[in-house]
């Protein structure tokens, strides 16, 4: 009876132990994370063209605030090329974020507040473990908009939404 206790205290141990690492790797996993959306944000303020575009996927998407701006990755170099060019890309920050951990712990989907040129935006995404480096596949810009303001910037989109309606509606 004396062994058999022992032997469970180890057994009950050993899982412990096992949680608390599989909690420190999701942790770990979820830093590393952080870090690379961090610096994929950072190229893009100090416009480092090479470095922002090595942390998304090959067939990386970013869709950005106007509703025409669905970019696949090679035509969003194109369209990001200048801006990196004269030295003014853009400059986001995280305020907070949140990150989600799919099981196979290769791809993760997250969200987050920014800090940007055109305040407080949101943005979202998922990102995939590429040769062990977490890179951007997907990633939504959206600008936050009070809800107190809608129907003001409602009204102000009205006119421009209607002619992109018409437009893809005829497609």
């Amino acid at each position: 009876m004396k062994y058999l206790k022992a032997y469970v205290i180890c057994v009950l141990v050993l899982v412990s132990c096992d949680k608390k690492e599989e909690q420190l790797d999701i942790t770990s996993i979820k830093n590393n994370i952080n870090n690379s959306l961090d610096h994929w944000h950072q190229a893009a303020a100090n416009a480092n063209f090479e470095a922002y575009f090595n942390l998304m996927t090959k067939d990386g998407v970013f869709l950005g605030t106007d509703a025409t701006e669905n970019w696949q990755l090679e035509d969003f170099k194109s369209f990001s090329k200048p801006y990196f060019d004269k030295g003014k890309a853009w400059s986001f920050t995280a305020l907070e974020r949140n990150i989600y951990l799919y099981d196979n712990q290769k791809i993760a989907w997250f969200d987050e507040l920014l800090d940007t040129q055109m305040e407080i935006c949101r943005g979202s995404g998922v990102i995939e473990k590429v040769d062990n480096k977490w890179k951007v596949k997907h990633y939504v810009l959206s600008i936050a908009i009070p809800n107190d303001n809608v129907t003001e910037v409602v009204s102000l989109k009205k006119k421009t939404d209607s002619i992109l309606k018409l437009k893809m509606l005829k497609r």
